[in-house]
């Protein structure tokens, strides 16, 4: 037992912990929003290779957020990180209409993991800065969002280069996961 956890035992005000797992295709801007979380520069950002860890404290809960880069040959790999996950964190662009449809399949295929089974999903619609963004709307309606019936989701259209619409997007998630503990 290190002597945090111990002085947290000794005051009896143990901080509630959450596993993030946050996914998505490569270049939709995951690592962008976790920096945004945690208040880090964002001006150079390089794609993820591995994967990056981060804990950002938000409404007294310690969100340890894993993210996994989203490159075609890392993504065999995220299997890797469902383990004791509280809720997931899907990165879409929605700039990128393209492929929709790609990173559509690949949240499918995450939905129906046995050890994602019943996690919240929370969707982050990023990129609305730009002109050529889908709204969130549209994109739930894409990728048929509103048939989930096996846990709780929520789509946040955001902005992670602004920060727009990714508070809200927390609050939701937290919420989703005070419900669940």
């Amino acid at each position: 037992m290190g002597l945090l956890s111990l002085l947290r035992r000794i005051r009896g005000t143990q901080a509630k912990e959450l596993r993030i797992l946050l996914l998505g295709l490569d270049n939709a801007g995951k690592t962008t929003l976790l920096k945004s979380l945690a208040s880090e520069d964002i001006s150079h950002i390089t794609p993820t290779q591995g994967f990056n860890i981060k804990t950002v404290q938000s409404a007294g809960f310690h969100l340890n957020v894993w993210d996994i880069g989203g490159q075609r040959k890392i993504r065999p790999y995220w299997k890797n990180y469902f383990e004791n996950t509280d809720i997931l964190i899907y990165v879409i662009d929605s700039a990128d209409r393209k492929r929709l449809e790609e990173t559509g399949e690949e949240l499918t295929e995450l939905l129906e993991e046995e050890k994602l089974s019943g996690v919240p999903v929370m969707v982050f619609a990023n990129k609305q800065d730009l002109v050529t963004a889908a709204p969130a709307c549209d994109i739930a309606e894409g990728l048929n969002l509103h048939q989930i019936r096996d846990r709780e989701w929520h789509i946040q259209a955001c902005s992670a280069q602004t920060g727009e619409g990714v508070k809200h997007g927390i609050d939701w998630l937290i919420k989703a996961c005070s419900k669940k503990k």
